[in-house]
């Protein structure tokens, strides 16, 4: 089997979390090579990404590296034999790769949980607002709608977003489209599902972090993934110690931010108490413009 050249975020985090295991079980390349009648730099390519394994040598490794958790071992098969196509398929070449990583890892995620400092989250955003924010860039605001369905069902995908206030307030798009866009966060709000919490202007506790990002909670914890919104750099986090940090991060921002609507409440708060209360203040304020 030839060498890929183009590597997914999925296939380069199981090459890294085979060389992960085969750290920790102090075992050589050359050694666990051997075992699977693998020749040359074939250990490497494969914990690159860049080359496949089959079922029969993935169990070797494993066993080799005593991945004795059925759970993660279960996981880790499932990510191994995966061949990475969904709906996102269709927009290569429309969106940038890491967006199809992106939606692939949306699609096998368990629970999400995002924090955002200017902008309304991707997955909570109206048709319109998604366009200003993607200058009208047809295919992409096409691929972000398709990636909303994981929330438009009643059994949707967990999702919990910290949004800080200033995201309220950028008019993007002007009033209208700005009122939709709140008016939209109190609905959406409102599935049992979703989780939408406000870090207010006010709020006096510093949370360590003013970079947006989502943890991607995979099949098992040690299969959690951070996405990281930056520029430039690799997006997705792996690293067991910089998951547990936002993990961490993110109780502080869900701690310091305001208390959400219960989805079985009858309607939002008018006082400053909750999120909604904030949120419909600030919509109140918009409809006035």
């Amino acid at each position: 089997m030839g060498l890929r050249t183009e590597i997914s975020e999925r296939q380069r985090r199981f090459g890294e979390e085979l060389r992960r295991l085969r750290d920790t079980a102090g075992v050589s390349a050359p050694e666990i090579g051997a075992l699977m009648g693998m020749k040359g730099p074939a250990v490497s390519h494969t914990e690159a990404g860049r080359l496949s394994l089959n079922l029969d040598r993935l169990h070797i490794w494993l066993d080799a590296c005593h991945a004795n958790d059925p759970e993660y071992r279960a996981a880790l098969l499932v990510i191994g034999q995966s061949n990475g196509k969904g709906w996102w398929t269709d927009y290569r070449g429309y969106v940038h790769p890491s967006a199809l990583d992106l939606a692939e890892y949306e699609a096998d995620a368990t629970r999400l949980e995002s924090y955002e400092t200017l902008l309304i989250p991707g997955l909570l955003q109206t048709k319109a607002y998604s366009e200003i924010i993607l200058e009208y860039a047809e295919k992409k605001v096409e691929f972000r709608r398709a990636r909303q369905e994981i929330l438009s069902v009643e059994s949707g995908t967990p999702f919990h977003a910290v949004i800080h206030e200033a995201a309220l307030h950028a008019m993007y798009g002007g009033p209208t489209v700005m009122r939709d866009q709140l008016n939209y966060l109190i609905d959406v709000g409102k599935l049992p599902h979703v989780t939408i919490q406000i870090l207010p202007f006010g709020c006096t506790v510093f949370a360590s972090t003013d970079i947006p990002f989502m943890l991607l909670h995979g099949q098992h914890p040690k299969l959690d993934t951070v996405l990281m919104e930056q520029p430039h750099g690799v997006p997705f986090l792996g690293d067991p110690e910089a998951v547990s940090s936002y993990r961490r991060k993110f109780e502080r921002l869900r701690g310091a931010a305001l208390p959400p609507l219960s989805a079985s409440a009858p309607g939002p708060s008018p006082a400053y108490r909750d999120s909604w209360g904030l949120l419909q203040h600030i919509r109140y304020a918009v409809q006035g413009r």
